[in-house]
């Protein structure tokens, strides 16, 4: 024995990663080792204590080579070899104290039979012939074992390669695929070997017989683990001349004593269990069938998860004839399984169920089964697979790494979005086979022990801290694998794509044509040339729009006008085609494609918005996308969009970028039912109101620094009619009235042109055409009509009210309310006008009869020529014109002794007049019915059509078009015109009773 080195050596020892380094020292020191750790500066570089520490146990590691050096005493002439090779820093020694370390059964194996470690330090990758060629050949001359035993040996003899250039390997998971490729080949040549002996054990019977063994799941795949359930399924035919049911009885006896020999514990050991439970009819079904009898079952019977087990079906053993005929007669069937009802749902259900049946103590712990586990990237690319594959070959791939690189090079998952997983999904396999190697036990679960969790992470390459280096890793992983899991295992284009027909999938010219046809759209070969523009050549971006375009169709065709949808769907595709995010968007998140599809052919307006912001798809990715922003939210954004302007002009049409943004994002939540009438007309005000906000701002400032002087007056704008009422409408115009009032010592008239000139540059601004659809800004109610000025000051207002106003104007005054500007001159300027349009005492029987005068000339007078009066929604009999004229007069006559009617919506008004007595509940009723849906109507008809209508619809499309936006069925547009008429004669019949009654 070698003499102990200096006191320094202990420390040395453990710096090296000795987790005991007293004992590594007394081991070092052990005869075992002579002529190999027996010299002074053992830990020094190149010494076998540094050896032993690259190993993930260096203790472990230590204790299994004086093993292995006392079990080599023991075998003629192998020490003298083993210390010539382990002397010096060699890869032959590298390897052999990486497995020694990284795998106590091995160890244990080695020291069974120390003749094997040159299957360590030799090592090389083998083909799965040969490897099938050596374990046949151990079991037809075990020697002085059984047949059972030889095959447990042979197959250790092997592993102990693969182990070897796994564990010595620079990346665990960079050798992931070649190392569960060998692992999977010398399963499938121990089943090939434990067929042999079966066969042995039979004896001439077996001759009668043509048995094949299919390999599922991961054997199948050439993917498998360590140690793991080997999934088989069994197929047989008769030798020439013998009936079925003998030929049957011997391959049922084959395959049984097949899977003894692998499945049991022997004095050798173990290799793993044969589980033939993916058969048809599970493990109530026979164990052998015939080629034909499996076809008649999935035809049949087959369940969902049946072919999703059979993605990876393939022959690893017995008669290759009858393998390739199992493959030839089920295979297709593989490729045709989404096309089942409820497929989609049935695999996402299935995964839930796997998840929800792990033990509650075990779920935080899987790297398998759990959530962000290996289960999570399986599933997701095998659903990918069975719903893609069916048109799209390069999908069938039998491996998970394989297929998910060919669904990313297909453009069916983003190519960051592929790497993210291919890098979690190699590294948590890479986690699963260390944890598995070091007691060759079937586990998926991340240990618990510190020593266990210090060993796994220095597997795994960390040196610092390897037990909290090695989990936080893992946990980091296993989010980016359920994010990604969650966005594309339950993404709706799934289960759309899935329901398609085998020729509406694939998207040929003939089969396109056929279909855009039989869809509806008008123009087919118009739509066809849409659709080779957007899916020709062999781009990325062409495949994914492959993937997109055959269940859009579908969506486009279920609104009024599919033609008017695809080509909105081209024009958007081509502005945004070659970016980053737009197709991942539409193929990635949630119903986005979806929403769009409907979007484009439901409305001309949405549509022709987006052209012009085609970034606002993203809107669609969710819905908090399409909820309209509030008025606080939307002026904050407006200001500043503007603040980053020098010029006024282009300020403003900054903030107007931002309304046309905010018009799309209401449009869409419109259109998608999320809003109530009441919601819509709000949003609407509250954009309006913002954008007046902003661009009074703006030209305040431009006119005080052009004139070269400092404001003088307060500015503010009172919203009037449906701006008032929060009641706008997507054609609405903005009626205001504008006021100002001096500043303390400012000059009256240099005040009044100052707010002239900021007033006229307002209205000029949001004129003019711009990204967003212009906004008319009418003072057309203010004092003296067009005929006064467009601005006055509140003692202005105060003088004219008191001595020259008129009924009408008090009307009119009923839906002031302020939406820009001075808080305080609001203020002031709401107490000027509460006495009049909420008169003391009401109006008298004189002021009454004004208001119905009014009336009258405004229906002679002011209906379009050729206007229908049964159908036009504002002036039209029962419109919205005779709603509001009644629930006018009612809060002219009676708000001052009721503050409940003191309010500028129509509806509300009308609920609080019917509330107190003041109209009938009948007429109420019906007068609610006319105005909501003629304004229901007026705004889907812009919707549809692009631009305002005020009438009902004649046209057959435009009839259909805006009765499905507005809740009625497809094809009832007919029945449009007749459903307005009968509530607007209900309407006209309750005006006539309370408007003109006593």
């Amino acid at each position: 024995m070698s003499s102990r080195p200096p006191e320094s050596v202990p420390a040395g020892v453990a710096r090296l990663g000795f987790d005991d380094p007293g004992r590594a020292n007394a081991l070092l020191d052990d005869p075992a080792l002579d002529g190999i750790a027996g010299t002074p500066d053992r830990i020094d570089a190149g010494g076998l204590s540094e050896g032993l520490s690259r190993a993930a146990d260096p203790d472990g590691a230590l204790l299994g080579l004086v093993r292995f050096m006392e079990a080599a005493d023991r075998v003629p002439g192998l020490r003298a070899e083993v210390v010539s090779a382990l002397q010096q820093e060699t890869v032959a020694r590298r390897r052999l104290l990486a497995v020694l370390g990284g795998s106590s059964a091995l160890a244990d194996h080695l020291v069974a039979h120390p003749e094997h470690w040159t299957a360590v330090t030799e090592a090389a990758p083998v083909a799965a012939g040969v490897r099938r060629e050596r374990l046949v050949a151990a079991v037809r001359e075990p020697g002085e074992h059984t047949p059972a035993d030889a095959l447990r040996i042979g197959y250790r003899e092997q592993l102990l390669g693969i182990a070897a250039i796994d564990l010595t390997s620079e990346d665990p998971s960079a050798v992931l695929v070649a190392t569960a490729a060998a692992l999977a080949d010398l399963a499938s040549a121990a089943l090939e070997a434990a067929l042999v002996a079966a066969r042995a054990e039979v004896g001439p019977a077996a001759d009668t017989t043509r048995l094949a063994v299919i390999a599922m799941g991961k054997t199948g795949g050439r993917e498998l683990n360590y140690i793991s359930d080997v999934d088989v399924v069994f197929a047989a035919e008769a030798a020439d001349g013998v009936p079925e049911a003998e030929a049957l009885a011997v391959a049922t006896d084959l395959a049984t004593r097949l899977m003894r020999l692998c499945s049991a514990s022997t004095a050798a050991g173990s290799l793993w269990q044969v589980d033939p439970a993916l058969r048809p009819e599970g493990k109530n079904g026979p164990l052998v069938r015939t080629v034909a009898s499996h076809r008649a079952y999935y035809e049949r019977w087959a369940k969902t998860w049946e072919f999703q087990a059979l993605l990876k079906a393939r022959p690893v053993a017995g008669d290759e004839g009858v393998g390739r005929a199992y493959l030839e007669a089920v295979g297709p069937m593989v490729w045709q399984a989404s096309t089942r009802e409820n497929f989609v749902p049935d695999v996402q259900a299935m995964r839930r169920r796997v998840e929800e049946h792990i033990p509650k103590a075990e779920a935080d712990r899987q790297i398998k089964l759990g959530a962000g586990g290996l289960r999570d990237v399986e599933f997701s690319v095998q659903l990918l697979q069975l719903v893609h594959g069916r048109a799209d070959e390069t999908l069938r791939g039998p491996t998970t790494l394989e297929a998910l690189e060919a669904l990313s090079t297909g453009g069916y998952v983003g190519r960051d979005d592929a790497a993210t997983l291919a890098a979690a999904y190699r590294y948590l396999r890479a986690l699963e086979h260390r944890v598995q190697l070091y007691r060759l036990r079937r586990t998926h679960l991340m240990p618990t022990s510190d020593a266990d969790l210090r060993r796994l992470g220095r597997a795994l390459g960390h040196r610092t801290a390897p037990d909290q280096a090695v989990l936080e890793q893992w946990r980091a992983r296993r989010r980016e694998v359920r994010r990604l899991h969650e966005r594309i295992f339950y993404r709706p284009l799934l289960s759309a794509v899935a329901r398609l027909s085998d020729q509406d999938v694939r998207l040929t010219p003939e089969a396109a044509r056929e279909r855009l046809s039989a869809l509806g759209f008008r123009d087919p070969a118009g739509a066809l040339r849409h659709l080779e523009a957007l899916t020709s050549g062999v781009s990325r971006r062409a495949a994914i729009q492959r993937q997109l375009l055959p269940v859009m169709l579908g969506w486009f065709a279920d609104e009024a006008d599919p033609d008017a949808g695809l080509l909105a769907f081209r024009r958007i595709s081509d502005e945004l085609g070659a970016t980053h995010w737009y197709l991942r968007l539409l193929r990635d998140e949630g119903s986005a494609a979806e929403r769009l599809a409907h979007t484009l052919a439901r409305s001309r307006w949405a549509a022709a918005l987006l052209e012009q912001a085609p970034e606002c798809v993203q809107f669609l990715a969710d819905q908090a996308g399409m909820t309209p922003r509030s008025r606080e939210e939307v002026l904050r954004r407006m200001r500043s969009a503007a603040g980053r302007k020098d010029d006024p002009e282009a300020a403003v049409l900054a903030a107007r970028t931002i309304r046309r943004s905010e018009l799309f994002r209401i449009a869409v939540a419109d259109l998608s039912g999320a809003l109530t009438l009441a919601d819509l007309g709000a949003a609407m005000a509250d954009l309006t109101s913002a954008l007046l906000e902003v661009t009074l701002e703006v030209c305040h400032e431009a006119v005080c620094a052009e004139a070269g002087q400092p404001p003088l007056t307060r500015l503010l704008v009172v919203g009037m009619g449906r701006l008032g009422g929060r009641e706008q409408s997507y054609g609405s115009d903005a009626d205001v009235l504008f006021v100002h009032d001096p500043l303390p010592g400012a000059d009256e008239n240099a005040a009044q042109h100052q707010a002239m000139d900021v007033v006229r540059r307002v209205i000029a601004l949001l004129g003019r055409a711009g990204p967003d659809p212009t906004l008319d800004v009418d003072a057309g109610l203010r004092p003296e009509g067009k005929n006064g000025p467009l601005v006055r000051s509140l003692a202005s207002y105060r003088e004219y009210y008191a001595r020259w106003s008129l009924v009408w104007e008090a009307q009119a005054l009923l839906r002031a309310t302020p939406v820009a500007g001075d808080e305080g001159l609001a203020e002031r300027f709401l107490g000027l006008i509460a006495p009049l349009r909420w008169p003391e005492g009401g109006l008298d029987a004189g002021q009454v009869r004004e208001i119905r005068t009014l009336k009258a000339r405004v229906e002679a007078e002011r209906l379009p020529r050729g206007a229908d009066r049964k159908t036009h929604f504002k002036l039209g009999h029962g419109g919205l014109s005779d709603v509001e004229w009644v629930v006018q007069l009612v809060q002219l006559r009676h708000a001052d002794e009721h503050p409940e009617l003191r309010t500028a919506s129509t509806l509300d008004a009308l609920d609080a007049a019917r509330r107190l007595g003041l109209v009938d509940e009948d007429h109420a009723q019906a007068l609610a019915a006319s105005w909501t849906l003629a304004s229901r109507m007026r705004n889907a008809s812009v919707l549809f059509r692009g631009r305002a209508v005020d009438a009902v619809p004649t046209y057959d499309r435009d009839a259909d078009g805006v009765a499905r936006i507005i809740g009625m069925e497809a094809g009832t547009g007919q029945d449009l015109g007749e459903r307005y008429r009968r509530v607007a004669r209900r309407a006209r019949a309750a005006f006539e009773a309370e408007f003109y009654g006593p």
